[in-house]
């Protein structure tokens, strides 16, 4: 059986809900205190195993490159001012034995199409799909998850867990399927964002997948779905109609970093994790609640 050892970033979207953040500076590399977003699910990757990293970048994108190679220059600068340790982290952000392949997809036409996209550098293996908007944080990773569970059973995955009623509609919602011989539940069916009333389960797919080859031949095949665009949701349907995908729930937290609440949430609970400043972000924030509390309330404005 082949291992798991390539994985897809679909890294080419606009970033509009960042704007005008996201005008000049892919929402990818928005930082999380010290550390980019995509280099978040670049290391989760790495971890689980990978080391083929495809990134299908849009022409904007160019600095997600520039963050991933080599800076000769500004490592030589590190080493001449005695920066050691800050020249091996710009060093060693991609690991020996990693390589990272860029691709370009000319116009952006969906998810699924910017996965269709690494299909040349993929070839016939199996392959991860991370969402980098989607960080994760956990003693255990779901992509880490996943790659084990192939290796049991070799078939499609998706990462999913239960979400609350009132954010079904934002989310690509599981038919759950009977459970399969590993003992996970099948998917029957994805529906993409339905009405509550419409969702045939809370099971809600994050952005994580495992992928046979075979992923590809149905996106070929595929017409524009919503949006007029290639939909990965509807490819995802196709093969779960045929039971060939199945369910991983997630262990790890979640944070959507596609919206601008989830990526605050973000940065606070890695602040509160980080060993440098830990307490006295807490501090910080203790003071700032103070202060807000003790503030007189805004003088109702005068009725014309």
């Amino acid at each position: 059986m082949t291992k798991i050892r390539k994985a897809v970033f679909p890294v080419a979207g606009l970033g509009t809900r960042f704007l005008p953040a996201t005008k000049a500076m892919p929402k990818e590399l928005l930082p999380i205190i010290d550390k980019p977003i995509v280099q978040y699910a670049v290391e989760e990757a790495i971890a689980a195993g990978i080391t083929d990293l495809i990134f299908v970048t849009g022409r904007p994108k160019r600095a997600i490159g520039d963050h991933f190679d080599a800076n000769l220059e500004l490592e030589f600068q590190l080493s001449q001012k005695g920066k050691h340790k800050e020249r091996d982290m710009v060093r060693n952000i991609v690991p020996e034995g990693v390589n990272c392949i860029f691709i370009r997809q000319p116009e952006p036409k969906g998810l699924g199409d910017a996965v269709l996209m690494a299909a040349p550098a993929v070839g016939d293996a199996p392959f991860v799909v991370l969402l980098a908007d989607d960080l994760m944080k956990g003693k255990s990773l779901p992509t880490a998850e996943m790659v084990a569970a192939y290796d049991q059973n070799p078939t499609n995955y998706l990462c999913v867990t239960e979400v609350e009623e009132d954010v079904v509609h934002k989310y690509g919602i599981v038919k759950p399927g009977p459970v399969g011989p590993d003992g996970r539940v099948t998917v029957a069916g994805l529906v993409e964002k339905p009405k509550l009333e419409d969702a045939p389960s809370h099971l809600a797919s994050m952005g994580r997948y495992v992928f046979n080859a075979e992923v590809f031949d149905v996106l070929r095949k595929l017409e524009p779905g919503a949006g007029g665009e290639i939909q990965l949701a509807d490819a995802i349907d196709i093969l779960a109609a045929k039971g060939k995908v199945a369910a991983m729930e997630m262990s790890a937290e979640r944070y959507d970093c596609g919206s601008k609440f989830g990526y605050l949430n973000a940065i606070v609970d890695h602040a509160l994790d980080h060993d440098e400043f830990r307490d006295k972000f807490i501090e910080l924030m203790r003071d700032r609640l103070a202060q807000h509390d003790s503030a007189p309330a805004p003088a109702a404005k005068a009725g014309r």
